[in-house]
């Protein structure tokens, strides 16, 4: 008979010990350690089984792209790379309330709609609670089997009989549970068990199957990492609840690009898709106010128009307050240096903040520019030109270093009817000016400060030098 042992494992890791203490050694999470109780591993009297041989093949060979399925909403198709692969499984995260459930739900009826076999079950939620979503959201009428269960053993048996459903969606991994380990639902031993047995599933049958997880306060998808590492693609559903605008990133995606984003607006219909989401972006702006620049990037392969807000304050602590929303907090601090020390810009005796208007999020470095703008204007109170947008990298010596895809940004920029274009010299030559848009490359981002110190300022004035820490 197999000895019992209590383990202590990582809720966050997966790591396991065998005795608590306060902090994980491999991840370095403090009061993550759970007790689990397992049968110890016993070695087995048996002889080991022979290994079968198998067939090795060239890696030359005719390569074949593996057929998708369209889900019926565009926006989703962007961002999985073109639809569902057969046999494929996603791990889709996002904050309580975000709308991930009212995501799928509209997934799950576009495909039936299209004649797909469509399961979805949930294991938070009665039927008739799913039943009520539905017809909130007009879904009523699709016909997608719905089904409330957290045994895995039973999902996957009822899966198997009769004909095999292109989709099934999961609501939530952490509420699953195997009969093959004696834990807890939701621990990390139960939530890698069940995740394997649906993986199998998916890849023996050819079903595509979407999990969902929840996810930590520091915005990671709950449970252990390996779960990431066994699914094909992990998508997260970001947003806030202050917004209406939700964006589908792709973090993890064997089959298609990582760095699409998918743009919906949370109505109360459901989720809308937006095709442009610039325009949508940028509705709302405040013309001629300081502080506020828009911002040429890229998400993927689609040009993207953002408006970066700031605000510089003076302030009466001894240590300023730095605040960024949408944005790298060590990329603004990285900013800022260069500015005092380049520029001869003094924020030291100044309150920071910084905003990425509509709630979206922004990575790449492109940005430096139209951020540093913004400062710039909200502390010399000179508005910028409302129908000019910024782009580059800012170096730590102060030179504006050119970015990728400078010829679609500039194009984004014309369509919505801007006239101008603040943008690195050294992209002079890739970019190819529009009809009617011109450009004006800096070299350095002196420069930059330099155009917005001379412009006038809301009471008519030119300021040409800004104020110091001790007059602040």
């Amino acid at each position: 008979m197999a000895r019992r042992e209590t383990t202590f494992i990582c809720q966050d890791c997966g790591a396991a010990y065998g005795r608590w203490q306060g902090k994980c050694d491999a991840c370095g999470q403090w009061n993550t350690l759970a007790e689990e109780s397992s049968a110890s591993l016993q070695v087995s009297a048996r002889a080991p089984r022979k290994g079968r041989l198998f067939a090795l093949e060239p890696l030359a060979g005719a390569g074949h792209d593996a057929p998708r399925l369209a889900s019926g909403l565009a926006e989703f198709d962007r961002v999985t790379g073109g639809g569902f692969v057969r046999g494929s499984v996603l791990l889709l995260g996002g904050d309580p309330g975000i709308g991930k459930s009212t995501l799928l739900i509209q997934v799950a009826a576009a495909l039936a709609r299209h004649g797909q076999r469509t399961i979805y079950i949930s294991g938070e939620e009665a039927v008739a609670q799913v039943r009520l979503r539905a017809e909130r959201l007009g879904l009523a009428g699709a016909e997608v089997e719905l089904a409330a269960e957290t045994s895995v053993e039973d999902i996957v048996a009822t899966l198997a009989e009769g004909v095999i459903p292109r989709l099934v969606v999961i609501d939530s991994i952490q509420t699953m549970w195997t009969d093959l380990v004696e834990a807890a639902p939701g621990t990390v031993t139960q939530v890698r068990a069940s995740a394997q047995a649906l993986i199998r599933f998916a890849k023996r049958s050819g079903a595509a199957v979407i999990l969902v997880g929840h996810v930590t306060k520091d915005g990671q998808i709950a449970g252990p990492r390996v779960v990431e590492h066994m699914v094909d693609a992990v998508l997260s559903f970001e947003g806030e609840g202050s917004h209406q605008f939700r964006i589908l990133r792709a973090v993890k995606n064997r089959f298609g690009p990582t760095d699409e984003i998918g743009v919906f607006e949370m109505s109360g219909g459901g989720l809308r898709e937006i095709a442009n989401p610039s325009e949508l972006f940028l509705s709302e702006r405040d013309l001629g106010s300081p502080g506020t620049a828009v911002f040429a990037g890229i998400e993927g392969s689609r040009p993207l128009l953002v408006e970066i807000q700031a605000l510089v304050a003076p302030t009466s602590l001894g240590t300023p307050r730095r605040a960024v929303n949408g944005w790298d907090q060590n990329r603004l601090s990285m900013v800022l240096a260069v500015l005092e020390s380049h520029c001869g810009v003094r924020l030291s005796g100044h309150d920071v903040y910084l905003n990425v208007a509509g709630g979206l999020r922004i990575q790449e470095p492109a940005a430096d520019l139209a951020a540093a703008a913004a400062l710039v204007s909200s502390l010399a109170d000179a508005p910028l030109a409302a129908d000019a947008v910024y782009f580059g990298e800012i170096s730590l010596s102060g030179a504006v270093r050119p970015v990728a895809q400078a010829a679609a940004r500039l194009k984004e920029a014309q369509k919505l009817g801007f006239a101008r274009a603040i943008l690195p010299e050294s992209a002079r030559a890739e970019a190819v000016a529009e009809a009617g848009l011109s450009l004006k490359p800096v070299s350095s981002l002196a420069n930059l400060v330099a155009d917005i110190a001379a412009q006038p300022t809301d009471g008519g004035q030119r300021r040409t030098k800004y104020p110091r820490q001790e007059d602040g």
